[in-house]
């Protein structure tokens, strides 16, 4: 699809300009806040504010908020990302004003990490506490690889990354990965260790998991781990991870089965309290996938969690048609 004679203007005039085209730069490293981009340009926010606009305006940045802050991202699909990465690709990467922003973004990201961190410290030990209920992480990540079934996957999407240990599990079979999460704290510590794992294919988003916005039928592996307790419309979410899964391609759900520790909803916002096989398998069959295969993980002590992975294959397009 061409871009219209306005829309070429509007992408020209947006590009145009020194400090838009630095924060189109900035922005294909990574999405990026408001006052992190003020931070990078030494620019003020109004300033910046209007950089942003115009370039939304054109087609080429997303905006979406993340409580009160608000962030930033090149747009991901359609001509006018083809062209930013036309243009992107032909400026020389020594140019020292583009050279200055890296290293002053580097400094950004490197703060980020520390409080990333100690962010994880902070919670480590809540999350050691409900990990005490069920089999151990190893057990239940053996399971998970075992359910994706063998050889390599053209996209793996993650959502509801979290620290990104579907990513760094699955992600080397994969030729792309894409991870979700709400939360720019664990997006932060996904970042870090998807890097430190040495993937350089992983794309890691701010995402809504009712609202991904990524294309239908797009992914030969979807993942949800540990998520579904934490929403107040889980079926709805199993229908969007649903809407992205390719034909022959899984969706792996990972949750608990039905318990009663009511500290989880009372201390760690947990909404449900586990999912029974009948409701995961209507809502996985209302979403178009039928075909379920089910393990079920005990726990370790009489009063632990049972740990239960869903895994939908989506048919082929031509049983599909025939069916």
């Amino acid at each position: 699809m061409k871009l219209s004679a306005k829309q070429a203007v509007d992408v020209l005039r947006a590009t145009g300009e020194p400090t838009r085209l630095r924060i189109l730069a900035l922005l294909q490293r990574e999405e990026l806040a408001v006052l992190e981009l003020c931070r990078v340009l030494d620019q003020s926010q109004p300033r910046v504010s209007r950089h942003l606009k115009l370039l939304a305006e054109a087609g080429l940045v997303e905006r979406f908020p993340d409580g009160a802050w608000v962030f930033y991202r090149l747009t991901g699909a359609g001509r006018q990302h083809e062209v930013v990465g036309e243009v992107l690709a032909r400026i020389n990467p020594d140019d020292p004003s583009l050279a200055r922003d890296r290293r002053k973004l580097d400094d950004v990201q490197a703060e980020r990490a520390a409080a990333a961190q100690a962010y994880f410290a902070e919670n480590a030990a809540q999350w050691d506490q409900i990990r005490s209920l069920y089999v151990s992480d190893a057990d239940v990540e053996d399971e998970i690889v075992e359910a994706a079934g063998p050889g390599q996957f053209r996209r793996l999407v993650d959502l509801g990354a979290g620290t990104g240990r579907m990513l760094t599990l699955l992600g080397p079979r994969a030729e792309q990965a894409v991870g979700l999460d709400l939360s720019q704290q664990m997006l932060n510590i996904a970042r870090r260790n998807a890097t430190q794992a040495g993937l350089e294919n992983v794309e890691l988003r701010h995402g809504d998991i009712f609202d991904t916005r990524l294309p239908d039928a797009s992914a030969d592996l979807v993942v949800v781990h540990q998520v579904l307790h934490y929403l107040g419309d889980p079926a709805a979410a199993v229908r969007e991870a649903a809407r992205v899964v390719a034909p022959d391609g899984r969706l792996i759900i990972v949750d608990f089965a039905p318990h009663r520790h009511e500290f989880l909803r009372e201390q760690h916002q947990h909404r449900r309290l586990g999912f029974s096989d009948e409701e995961m398998g209507r809502w996985l069959a209302d979403a178009g996938l039928p075909q379920v295969a089910l393990q079920s993980l005990p726990p370790v002590r009489a009063d632990g969690l049972t740990v239960k992975i869903w895994a939908a294959l989506r048919a082929p397009t031509e049983l599909r048609s025939a069916a």
